[in-house]
């Protein structure tokens, strides 16, 4: 009797402790990719590393990259890196995006339509999405540049890592747009939280060169967006 009492009490103990292992490791495959960003971001500003854009890029063709916003002087550009500063080689100079302060280094996947699902998580599976409409680099207008998902929770995660510590932007800090072998140096100047449903930010016409990014918050969840907006360096 005791052998048989024995024996449920060890099958309840397992089954318990398999669960209890199996929603760890859910959590750790779903969260996983959000945790070493942040625990990647802060390594970096404990030790005080700094990821800068590469010097000399070139673009597929094998031709210089052409800055399209000469920079002032003592200001971060294609100057040699120091110590403590490790370089950054954009993925696309057709048509890229990178963030040194969070380390984000993206393609941008164009003319996407933010409202249609099916093919704005094509587009993100391979990068960043620039919203249908949106205003060409460095031209006078809104460059709506968006990474969130809809669907399942495991895929909010997945779309949204380019875009995970975009609330550690602050104003003043540089977001840098490759596009036609140029680049395009936008500064930060403001970010809010905003309902899902909220379009103005996308809807927003300017009459300088603005860009707009978009992610989930909080990270890895539907509840809010995330905007963060930039203005080009020499507008």
């Amino acid at each position: 009797m005791a052998s048989k009492r024995y024996k449920r009490l060890f099958a309840l103990r397992f089954v318990s402790y398999f669960a209890i292992m199996v929603g760890a490791l859910t959590i750790l495959f779903e969260f996983g990719p959000l945790i070493i960003s942040e625990y990647d971001y802060q390594r970096d500003r404990l030790f005080g590393i700094h990821h800068v854009i590469e010097p000399n890029i070139v673009t597929s063709s094998g031709t210089a990259v052409e800055n399209a916003t000469p920079k002032a002087s003592g200001s971060n550009g294609f100057g040699s890196a120091t110590a403590g500063e490790i370089p950054i080689t954009p993925v696309s100079t057709d048509f890229g995006i990178v963030i040194e302060k969070i380390n984000a280094n993206s393609k941008v996947i164009p003319d996407v339509d933010p409202a249609n699902e099916s093919e704005y998580t094509a587009a993100l599976k391979q990068g960043v999405a620039e919203a249908k409409g949106s205003t060409p680099p460095g031209q006078p207008g809104n460059l709506y540049i968006f990474s969130h998902s809809t669907d399942a929770p495991w895929d909010v995660i997945r779309y949204n890592a380019v875009f995970y510590l975009l609330r550690d932007l602050d104003a003043g800090d540089r977001v840098i747009i490759f596009y036609q072998g140029r680049r395009y140096d936008y500064i930060v100047y403001d970010k809010h939280i905003i309902d899902p449903t909220d379009l103005t930010y996308l809807n927003n016409r300017y009459d300088k060169p603005v860009l707009t990014l978009q992610t989930c918050d909080p990270p890895g969840t539907l509840s809010h967006r995330l905007i963060v907006r930039a203005k080009l360096e020499s507008s």
